[in-house]
């Protein structure tokens, strides 16, 4: 089945707990800010569940290992190494992505300021957001996003439903996170950067610093 994807929208295949999709949107939101798109371009998150992809739950030592390389790359985001007890790094972000399809329901405002703030919670606050009142705390900092509302969706789960169903539909479509589908039928997975792995970390070969720019104007049709 074809990845639909509406004018003035992109689709974003991602898992919170990824931190190169994480680097992706935080580049994308600055270049959409900087062409004043904001209102015209908006991001539809769609989910890629890396521990289920993967089978088993996202490292904490490989994580850390990725963690400089994104700091070196997008300084002013705030990455740093996980400062929690070890114990405490979230080993499931099943029900993060969750309440961020559930916010889908107040707006593409509410869902795209709670991804972020679900992000940052983890990869520049050290926040374990597989719990239920830590990702309802992050909600309560987002301007576009009632956490009471959102509490009731994950209380009653309507969101789980409809996001498996289209994250199993559409797994075999996804060539990992982050993986954006455009409305003229474009796709591009991690689009500006190469990279290499040696001994599990990952090593930058090239970085298109101008490769969000390019896909915020063909977002935005232009």
């Amino acid at each position: 089945m074809p990845i639909h994807v509406e004018p003035g929208t992109i689709v974003l295949y991602s898992d919170v707990a990824c931190g190169w999709a994480t680097l992706a949107l935080h580049r994308f939101y600055a270049a959409r800010a900087e062409a004043g798109l904001e209102e015209e371009v908006r991001v539809d998150h769609r989910l890629f569940l890396l521990e289920d992809v993967n089978a088993f739950p996202l490292p904490l030592d490989f994580v850390s290992g990725e963690v400089p390389v994104f700091a070196d790359l997008a300084p002013d985001f705030g990455f740093r190494t996980w400062q929690g007890k070890e114990s405490e790094w979230p080993v499931t972000t099943l029900l993060a992505n969750e309440a961020v399809h559930a916010a889908k329901a107040q707006g593409p405002a509410a869902s795209e300021e709670l991804d972020l703030a679900l992000r940052r919670a983890l990869f520049a606050e050290s926040r374990t957001v597989s719990m239920l009142h830590e990702i309802l705390d992050v909600a309560g900092s987002c301007p576009s996003v009632d956490a009471h509302a959102l509490r009731e969706a994950l209380d009653d789960g309507r969101a789980r439903g409809p996001m498996m169903r289209d994250y199993r539909t559409h797994r075999e479509d996804v060539q990992g996170s982050p993986h954006f589908f455009l409305a003229d039928g474009s796709d591009v997975h991690n689009p500006g950067i190469e990279f290499h792995l040696e001994d599990e970390v990952p090593v930058v070969d090239s970085d298109d610093t101008g490769a969000m720019a390019a896909l915020v104007r063909r977002a935005a049709g232009h």
